[in-house]
C-alpha cells in the first residue's frame, strides 16, 4: 500500500555481473524510487493484502467504460403496500401477499448485490447508489447494516473522495463496535493517507477484539517498521508467522526488517522459507540475494538476484551495478 523505507546495502560481488548478469541496471542512477500509496492492503492488500480475510470487497477502476448496468429496482417508502396496489392485488389473501413478499425480497436482494459488488463488475456510482438505496429504505437493521456502510465507503475512495469514505467507516464502526474487521478496515484507510497514529489506534482496537486477526498483526508491523520500531515489527510479524506458518509473505516480510537490523543471517534464513513455500516469489529471492551479499556470498547473491529479476523484471530497477561493485535498493 505504502512505501516502508530505502536503505542502501554496498556489496561486492566478484562474480557474474560483469559477466553479462541479467540485473545490471545500465538505465539506473542507483537512488531509490518513490514509492506511491495503492492495495491494499491493501490491503497489502491492503498487501496484499493481505492474506487478509475479505472483509471488503474492493473496487477496481481500470479507465475503461464501465458495462452496461440494469436500473435498480424502485423501492418506495411503503413497498409492501406499493406492489399489492400496482399488481391489482386488493384482495388481501395469503396468496397474493406471497406474491408481493417475494417480489420485494428479490428487488433488496438485486439492491444488496449491486452494493456488495459481489459480481466485482459494478461501477464505483452504482455501488453508491445501490448502499444508499439499501440504508435509506431500511433494508437490513441494527448491526447488520455496518456492511453496507463498508462497501460505500469502499466505493467513495474509488472514486478519490476520502471525507465520505471515512464518514462511512465510522458509521461502520458505530454499527458494530465489537466487530474487528471494522476496525481494521478503517485503518487500512488511515495507513493510505498516510495517518499512522490513527490507523495504529485502529488496529491496537482490532488485535484487543481478535488477537489472532493476522491481517492486522501484518499491517501493524509495517507500520513500526516505517518507525524503526523494529522489536514492535519483529513481534508481530512472528505472531502472524505462528498463526499462518505456511504463509510464504508473512516470512519474507520478517526477513525484510531483519536486514533493515543488519542481521543477514536471520533474514538469509526466512527468505529461505518464504522460497520453500512459494518458488515464485520474486521479493524473496531479491531480498535473500541481499542477505547473502551482507553476508559476502557473492556467488549465491548474484545467483539469486538473476532469479529475482528473471521472476519479477521490475525489480531489475533496484540493481545498480558498476563494475564489479553492486548497490542494492530494497523495494517498497
Amino acid at each position: 500500500m505504502r512505501r516502508l523505507f530505502s536503505w542502501r546495502l554496498s556489496v561486492l560481488l566478484f562474480a557474474g555481473l560483469a559477466a553479462g548478469a541479467q540485473i545490471d541496471s545500465s538505465n539506473q542512477n542507483g537512488q531509490s524510487p518513490g514509492g506511491s500509496p495503492g492495495d491494499s492492503a491493501t490491503p497489502p492488500g491492503a498487501s496484499e493484502a493481505p492474506t487478509t480475510p475479505t472483509i471488503t470487497p474492493g473496487i477496481t477502476v481500470n479507465g475503461s467504460a464501465p458495462p452496461a448496468e440494469r436500473v435498480l429496482p424502485a423501492l418506495p417508502p411503503d413497498e409492501f403496500t406499493d406492489c399489492m396496489r400496482q399488481n391489482g392485488l386488493e384482495a388481501v389473501d395469503r396468496r397474493n401477499m406471497a406474491i408481493c413478499a417475494a417480489k420485494l425480497n428479490m428487488e433488496r436482494h438485486i439492491v444488496i448485490d449491486r452494493c456488495i459488488n459481489s459480481s466485482g463488475k459494478s461501477t464505483p456510482p452504482m455501488v453508491i447508489q445501490a448502499c444508499t438505496e439499501s440504508l435509506d429504505h431500511k433494508i437490513l437493521e441494527g448491526n447488520e447494516r455496518f456492511f453496507l456502510f463498508v462497501n460505500r465507503a469502499e466505493a467513495y475512495f474509488a472514486q478519490g473522495d476520502k471525507q465520505r469514505a471515512l464518514d462511512d467507516y465510522n458509521q461502520a464502526v458505530k454499527s458494530a463496535p465489537h466487530n474487528a474487521a471494522l476496525y481494521y478496515n478503517r485503518g487500512v484507510f488511515y495507513a493510505a493517507q498516510p495517518d499512522g497514529d490513527a490507523a495504529l489506534r485502529d488496529f491496537d482496537t482490532a488485535l484487543s477484539l481478535k488477537p489472532k486477526l493476522v491481517p492486522a498483526l501484518r499491517e501493524r508491523a509495517k507500520i513500526y517498521q516505517t518507525r524503526s520500531n523494529f522489536s514492535g515489527a519483529l513481534a508481530d510479524y512472528s505472531e502472524a508467522i505462528r498463526l499462518e506458518p505456511k504463509t510464504a509473505a508473512l516470512w519474507s516480510e520478517r526477513g525484510y526488517v531483519y536486514l533493515q537490523q543488519r542481521d543477514p543471517e536471520s533474514a538469509r534464513k526466512d527468505e529461505a522459507e518464504a522460497i520453500r513455500l512459494d518458488p515464485k516469489l520474486a521479493r524473496a529471492y531479491f531480498l535473500r540475494g541481499a542477505a547473502f551479499g551482507g553476508l559476502g556470498d557473492s556467488p549465491n547473491a548474484v545467483s539469486d538476484l538473476v532469479t529475482a529479476v528473471r521472476l519479477d523484471p521490475s525489480l531489475d530497477r533496484f540493481v545498480t551495478s558498476r563494475g564489479k561493485n553492486v548497490s542494492l535498493t530494497l523495494p517498497p
